[in-house]
């Protein structure tokens, strides 16, 4: 195999730098970001008995309403990505974190089922864009050899939000009656208003593209712009061309499907975790619980930390994203199978650390083949489709508990997780050679 020349080398090296004082700069306002939006869809799980209790919606109910904030979702997410290509990233997503920390507020008048479901889908709508448009936004500014690593950065996101937002939840849910105001109540208002502070800091500190960034000299401007040029020019050869082709794209829907596993995965287990390990040591969901409830995110962080580097440094994307989503699935299974505490919650450890560190890699094998507005709805279409996993995880692991038994229905949702990796490993041979351009791509 040839040897770089010292030239190439020295062109490496200089881009990694660039990297580096780019993600500096951006990922802790957008890792931020994420937090509140995965614990402001996510925080009804440490709410859900108290909130049950106190408003009397039924298990059948919750579920619905926990799994309805996906359908707005859905529909929307192509429209606002779109929409961001055009107005600006700034702009769009500040707009995003606002109205959607407005509506989570809102939740603490969530007193009967009409009121739930409408303000979950509300939220869904609301918050429809911001995921993608992030993922989208960072292939404005990293280069795809780069990017698994960045992505697992932003993707540190969703455990964070468990590791600090479970023990803050608990905390606020424990001040229940201070105010007037049950402490599930207390939970939505506080979160939703810090996602509207945050949104006004966004539109103060991001900028639209490294072509805007002062903060970057302008060799480094030039340089990290002509990168990010040559290999929109790579990848101009097989991207899709305009938006709507992206969405009826074979490859982009296989993607579609394999996403969709993923979130069945990762919802299946985050609406219900505080429950379940309230279960295992057998007191109420609050503070104690709160910090129990970190120790799978806390694999999370180490797993997404250690598989991004693997996968930038071996170029072996696909194999370790079908690894670590296998385990996600062992993971889930065993939390239900083991009666001991320890074993479940090691389980428990097992499934977060897999399928949060899939994401990221996962994320590098579309990106690495669209452009343009092909890139804009492809990513929103692929995030769309497969958050639907996100509405099928609670309805069908409750209707298959109720048939089956306790128990029954993570182990279904275990198992959708292990065809998802079988899909990803057979996506070189069903994606109609997608995956290999994004891994020569990715590789050079």
């Amino acid at each position: 195999m040839a040897q770089p020349s010292v030239e190439s080398q020295a062109h490496s090296q200089a881009t990694a730098r660039i990297v580096r004082r780019v993600t500096r700069r951006l990922l802790p306002i957008l890792l931020l970001m994420y937090i509140l939006a995965f614990l402001d869809r996510s925080n009804l799980g440490f709410a859900k008995d108290a909130f049950q209790a106190d408003t009397g919606i039924s298990e059948a109910a919750y579920a619905l309403g926990a799994g309805i904030f996906f359908l707005g979702y859905a529909v929307f997410e192509v429209p606002s990505n779109l929409i961001m290509r055009r107005v600006g990233a700034k702009a769009w997503l500040a707009r995003i974190m606002i109205s959607w920390g407005i509506v989570s507020a809102l939740m603490m008048f969530a007193h009967n089922e009409a009121t739930f479901y409408v303000l979950r889908v509300l939220l869904g709508i609301t918050e429809a864009g911001f995921f993608p448009g992030v993922i989208l936004y960072l292939t404005y500014w990293i280069p795809v050899q780069h990017r698994a690593r960045v992505n697992g950065y932003f993707y540190f996101g969703a455990p964070l939000a468990f590791i600090l937002g479970g023990p803050m939840s608990g905390l606020l849910l424990d001040l229940d009656g201070f105010g007037g105001l049950h402490g599930w109540q207390l939970m939505f208002l506080v979160t939703g208003a810090l996602t509207v502070l945050i949104g006004f800091v966004v539109i103060a500190f991001l900028d639209d593209g490294p072509a805007d960034a002062r903060w970057l000299s302008d060799e480094d401007r030039a340089s990290l712009v002509a990168a990010l040029e040559s290999e929109d020019r790579d990848k101009s050869e097989h991207s899709p061309r305009g938006a709507l082709r992206a969405l009826t794209s074979p490859v982009v829907l296989f993607f579609c499907l394999i996403y969709c596993t993923i979130q069945a995965s990762v919802y299946g287990v985050s609406f219900y975790l505080p429950t379940q390990v309230s279960a295992l040591v057998g007191q109420d969901v609050g503070l104690r619980v709160g910090l129990l409830t970190a120790i799978p995110w806390v694999a999370a962080v180490v797993a997404t930390f250690l598989l991004t580097r693997l996968a930038d440094r071996t170029g072996r994307r696909r194999e370790i994203a079908a690894a670590a989503l296998a385990a996600a699935g062992v993971g889930m299974g065993a939390s239900v199978l083991f009666e001991s505490p320890v074993l479940a919650l090691a389980g428990l450890s097992i499934g977060a650390a897999g399928f949060i560190s899939v994401q990221p890699i996962f994320w590098t094998l579309p990106t690495s083949f669209l452009i343009g507005a092909a890139a804009a709805s492809g990513i929103a279409l692929i995030n769309a489709v497969g958050s639907l996993g996100g509405f099928i995880a609670p309805v069908l692991k409750t209707a298959v508990d109720e048939r089956l038994g306790d128990g029954a229905g993570m182990l279904v949702l275990g198992g959708i997780a292990l065809l998802g990796s079988v899909l990803i490993l057979l996506a070189k041979r069903l994606s109609r050679g997608a995956v290999e351009i994004a891994e020569r791509t990715a590789a050079h």
